[in-house]
């Protein structure tokens, strides 16, 4: 007896996607995940949520401790800056999570990371030095002695280390790490560094005592931590770098830092002459001489670390 021919079901005709929704979806969402611009708006509404939450959190601490007037001390210059760490790495591994990336594409992997922290340390020092110095030789800047000896100034000296450790690592992961990362999907790495290093010097603005000069130095500085970033794939070397700058300048040669004093510092100083050369208020960073040095910096930058190809890239940072 012949069997029966099996007939196969008919294959579920495709419902095409409605092209509403196909372009609504394109503008969101491209080839890499989210579109950078939405990701980074997302990052910055999630940092804003944070940083809300924060403040209420400790808003009784800050009513019962209001800041005293006059120059930051450690204790509360390490607070701040503790709390804005936290925050923005908090805000980057919500985005990792929701992007499905590693936390250390934004910065916090490469090779070599603490011999790269301790390398940016010493030239941090090193260049803060030579400008101070540069200063003190054309009679910009006075030394008018020491102000603390003995077991004070090593107190003080390891409470600003401290502080300014996380100063570079809240500052540099906020804008050279994820927003950096994101934006160069979008617009390349150097537009992005440019938008951002430029943000960075304006969110100087509101320091007492900061000028054009100051302002325009530090998006210049924001720059030349992107090509650190470029050349090492890393954030390391700047975040050791900015450190022993802010450290260098505001405890151990006792200027201001970008028109802002500390309490407690190793030497005490006074800015003389012209403020385009000397700073001013600002300090060193108000100086056009902080101009050469960057360029210098760049220079040596690019021949140290240019013979071999950029370690930064979307895909491996």
């Amino acid at each position: 007896m012949e069997e029966p021919s099996q007939i196969n079901p008919p294959e579920p005709i495709e419902q095409p996607i409605p092209a509403q929704k196909r372009s609504a979806h394109w503008v969101f969402v491209g080839d890499g995940g989210i579109r950078a611009g939405w990701s980074a708006l997302i990052f910055i509404a999630i940092l804003a949520a944070l940083a809300s939450i924060t403040i209420f959190a400790f808003s009784f601490f800050l009513r019962s401790h209001p800041r005293p007037k006059g120059p930051m001390s450690p204790g509360l210059g390490l607070f701040q800056e503790v709390l804005l760490f936290v925050v923005i790495f908090v805000a980057t591994v919500i985005m990792s999570r929701i992007e499905k990336r590693s936390i250390g594409r934004f910065g916090y992997s490469g090779q070599s990371k603490f011999a790269r922290f301790c390398w940016g340390i010493l030239w941090g020092f090193i260049a803060i030095s030579a400008l101070v110095g540069t200063l003190w030789k054309f009679h910009l800047l006075v030394f008018d002695g020491t102000s603390m000896r003995g077991i004070g100034a090593w107190e003080y000296a390891a409470a600003w280390a401290l502080a300014f450790f996380f100063v570079g690592l809240a500052e540099e992961s906020l804008l050279r790490g994820y927003l950096q990362y994101t934006l160069a999907r979008g617009i390349g790495f150097w537009w992005a560094a440019l938008l951002l290093s430029f943000s960075f010097g304006a969110m100087h603005g509101h320091n007492p005592g900061e000028s054009p000069i100051g302002l325009l130095s530090a998006g210049a500085v924001g720059l030349v931590f992107c090509l650190s970033l470029w050349y090492t794939g890393s954030l390391w070397w700047a975040i050791g770098f900015h450190a022993a700058w802010d450290w260098g300048q505001s405890y151990f040669y006792g200027t201001n830092d970008s028109g802002a004093a500390v309490a407690g510092h190793l030497i005490s100083e006074h800015p003389t002459g012209s403020l385009l050369w000397s700073g001013g208020l600002t300090g060193p960073e108000g100086s056009l001489l902080i101009i050469p040095l960057l360029m210098v910096m760049a220079i040596a930058m690019w021949v140290w670390w240019g013979r071999r190809p950029a370690a930064w890239s979307v895909e491996n940072s």
